[in-house]
Parts: C-alpha cells; structure tokens; sequence
C-alpha cells in the first residue's frame, strides 16, 4: 500500500510540474504565423482624420482608458487629454496596463506600422504577436473607422511614458495559455458603414464601438467570455485603484418593464441623461466621452436597445461603498 502512494505522489508531482512548464513556456506565444501583419498605408483626408478624433474621444472613448487616471477629470471637462497610458486593471488573472498611444517613437506607436496596429484593433493581437483579452471590442468595426482612428492618433503630439509590464499570476498564464485566442471578426463587415440615426447604426455603435453590451452583460473577468443575457447587466467592475474601493453592478438596459432601468425612458430623456455626465464619482461608465456624443448616434442606441430581447434581471444594487464591499 505504501508503495502504492508513493507512486501516486510520484505521478501527482510529475503532473504538476509538467503542467508549471507547459504554462510557463507557453503563455507568452506568438500568433505571427496565424495573422500576419500586411502591408497597409493609410492616407487619410481631413474628414478621416476628424472622423478618427471623434471616435477617439467620443464613442471608442480610447482616451478614457488609455490616460492616466489624474487626467481623467480634464477628459470630463471636454479636454483632449494625451493618451500616454498607464491605466492599471486589476484583474483576477493579473494586473494590466494600458499602453501609451500616442506617436511616441521610444514608449508609444510611433515605430509600429499602420497594419501593426490594424491587427491589434481587428484581431487583438499585440506588435509582438500575443494576443490580449478582449478589453477593446473593435473586432468588428468597419476598416474605414478603424483607419479613421489609426490616422487621428498620427496626428497626435509624441509623449514619452514608459508604462509598467503587465504581469500575470499562475491563474493568467494558464488562461493566456489555454484559453486566450485573437479575435474572430463576424464574417461580411462592411469597409463603411451608413452613419444615421436607425436601430441598425445604433447596433453597430453598442456591439463594434462603445461596448455597451462588452460591460452591460455579466462576463467572466478570468476569460472575458460572457456568462450572463445580453445587456441585462450584472457585470461587477471593482474595488480596485481605478474604482477607489467602490464596486460597481451594470444595470440591466433591456426594454423589460419590470427589471430593465430604460423601460420609461423616452429618447429625449435619455439624451438628456447621456449629456448629464456622472453621479458617481469612480464609476467606470465613461461618461465624458459619451456626453460628446451627437445627437443622432445617441438616438440610434436609445433605438436599438429598445429593440433588444427584454430579459428579467433585476441589479438590486448598482453601487456598493468601499465599507460595504
């Protein structure tokens, strides 16, 4: 019997070991082969590039996640804040940094190619060829806004920042290693696409743009899939350093009746409320960014998640105070 346990122990260290080398060997690898970077050079006009510093500070809200968390009170205000990075995420698989954006050579993009950064806003796949977690969900944004985006952040002024390295515990690595994959765009995404102010745009801009339903539905904050109904929230987001110790629960924004928080909203008084900035001092929805937005993309969204599946899934609490968490 002895000797049996001790060939299981044996077994049991083996597997372990053999498990640690597999993810410390493997969650660093690169998709270069699979996504190739290809060759693209965009020359943008000045609409492309006004088009780009819209999106940029409006709907994508890049700014908001890419400065730092004291310029973010001047991103409120209206201010285009650099986008040096920096911003911590922390995650239960490790803690990420944003990083810098702007066309610093040493610390930004300036070195990176236009389909260097093509690939990671399409596929999610880094310069170095790793994939990230799909905390930016422009997978399926049209070539031409993702270009609109790329030739505005050419424009902006070099800022050198060095932000920290990720670093992940044993849990991320074993995720970066078994489960973390690029992008997968929907197949027929057109190269442009009509800006009005129908439920169809208004899709678009929740699902390619402004991730709505990326925060508005529950996800598993180990892979980033989804677990919960679209846009019925449930998405926890906190304590951390970006939230100041509170945490925050998204509010179920389908049309139900009972549960859903836009059920007696009119498109005015959701406009309204969009233009009304934040109440909560930490709370992640980039209110800022969204304010900016015009008039008919607001009324596309309000028309498109009055047209979403209703689901019954009453948040009874959205905001938890440090002390309470």
């Amino acid at each position: 019997m002895k000797k049996v346990l001790l060939i299981l122990a044996a077994i049991i260290v083996i597997v372990v070991i053999g498990l640690f080398i597999f993810i410390q060997t493997g969650y660093d690898k690169s998709f270069d082969s699979e996504y190739p970077v290809t060759e693209l050079r965009i020359n943008p006009d000045s609409a492309m590039i006004e088009h780009g510093r819209y999106l940029a500070y409006g709907p994508a809200h890049c700014a908001h996640c890419h400065s730092s968390i004291d310029k973010l009170e001047a991103l409120e205000r209206g201010e285009e804040v650099p986008m040096t990075g920096g911003m911590e995420f922390e995650l239960p698989i490790g803690s990420l940094f944003t990083p810098n954006i702007t066309p610093d050579k040493e610390s930004g993009i300036g070195n990176y190619s236009d389909g260097t950064i093509y690939r990671m806003l399409r596929y999610n796949i880094r310069h170095d060829g790793q994939a990230c977690l799909e905390l930016m969900p422009f997978f399926n944004m049209t070539d031409y806004d993702i270009h609109s985006i790329i030739a505005f952040l050419r424009t902006r002024e070099p800022v050198k920042n060095e932000r920290k390295p990720n670093t992940y515990n044993l849990l991320g690595k074993f995720v970066r290693t078994v489960a973390l994959k690029p992008a997968q765009p929907e197949a027929g995404i057109p190269n442009k696409i009509k800006r009005d102010s129908s439920s169809a745009y208004g899709k678009y801009l929740c699902e390619a743009v402004a991730n709505c339903k990326g925060c508005h539905t529950e996800r598993d904050l180990k892979t980033g899939a989804f677990v919960g109904q679209p846009y019925a929230g449930g998405f926890v987001m906190g304590p951390d350093k970006s939230t100041q110790g509170w945490t925050f629960i998204t509010p179920n924004i389908t049309p139900d009746p009972e549960t859903g928080i836009l059920h007696n909203y009119t498109e005015e008084s959701f406009i309204n409320r969009m233009r009304g900035g934040r109440v909560h001092t930490f709370s992640p929805m980039p209110w800022g960014p969204f304010s900016r937005l015009s008039d008919g993309d607001l009324m596309a969204i309000y028309r498109y998640l009055q047209e979403v599946k209703p689901v019954k899934n009453k948040i009874e609490q959205t905001v938890i105070m440090p002390e309470e968490s």
